[in-house]
């Protein structure tokens, strides 16, 4: 039988790999934790810990509840998605691939025992040490490069620049509260999509509002009632208004990174003589 690809984490960047390998023919299971928080909500797979099920560009996660309805899943034509904050589930799988597309700037738990293969996004990891090979995700030449040896850029803490904007186009909670919704002075409820401008309130903190920081579309925005921290990144405005149609799309650092990943399956699984497909 194919063995499974497993990708820890379906955030947007996530999201585009998950995509990626399932529209190559891998068979992939997805683990999240109980909880994600992602704000570009509408090309995010993690969507499907809250709503049962999350589509994008296509594919279609399911929540399950074990691994053992993975296989069901996976027939059916969805990919099967199970909250495993720790990757347990490895144990019962033996995935011939593990990609850790976290996120967390740092390693959260990932072995390079852990799967034949095992492949990680961004910084925190040493490639060749924590894991075979790491992905740059840092916008610039090197995006989307497969590291063998080495690390991936250090987390700057600044967006990377879009139009001119980097640390303006991120959004972060003004106070600890639950985020709510609001409407625009036309009564339209705001939401991923909707043409924002500088000063206009999007959000709801508590009592605390949440204010745009620049002209543009707001291309993320956590989710109603998400129980949020103080600092928390949660919204996302893309100062580009010819940019709204793709809201629901893959984005171009997605994908650069997708392909990094399929490179280093393709070039370990050869080197090692291990079957994916």
């Amino acid at each position: 039988m194919t063995p499974w690809i497993i990708v820890r984490g379906a955030g947007d960047l996530a999201t585009g790999t998950i995509v990626r390998l399932v529209n190559c023919g891998f068979r992939v299971l997805v683990t999240e934790c109980e909880r994600p928080s992602a704000i570009r909500r509408q090309v995010a797979l993690s969507e499907a810990v809250y709503d049962e099920t999350a589509t994008v560009e296509g594919v279609t996660c399911r929540r399950i509840a074990d691994a053992a309805e993975a296989e069901r899943v996976w027939q059916s034509g969805e990919v099967p998605l199970m909250v495993d904050t720790e990757a347990d589930c490895i144990q019962t799988v033996k995935p011939a691939v593990l990609v850790d597309a976290i996120l967390a700037k740092r390693n959260v738990g990932t072995r390079k025992d852990m799967a034949p293969i095992t492949i990680a996004l961004g910084p925190g990891f040493t490639a060749g040490h924590d894991v075979d090979a790491v992905i740059e995700t840092m916008r610039g030449h090197n995006l989307g490069r497969v590291l063998y040896s080495g690390a991936a850029l250090t987390n700057t803490g600044i967006p990377g620049l879009i139009a001119g904007y980097d640390v303006d186009r991120v959004i972060h909670a003004p106070a600890a509260g639950r985020l709510e919704s609001v409407c625009d002075e036309d009564g339209q409820k705001i939401g991923i999509g909707s043409i924002v401008r500088q000063g206009d309130i999007i959000a709801l903190v508590g009592e605390m509002p949440v204010i745009a920081t620049l002209d543009g579309v707001l291309r993320g925005l956590i989710r109603t009632n998400f129980p949020v921290t103080k600092g928390l990144k949660i919204a996302d405005i893309d100062p580009r208004i010819e940019q709204k149609e793709n809201c629901n799309t893959i984005s171009d650092k997605a994908r650069n990174i997708a392909g990094g990943v399929v490179e280093a399956m393709l070039c370990l699984a050869k080197q090692r003589g291990i079957t994916l497909s």
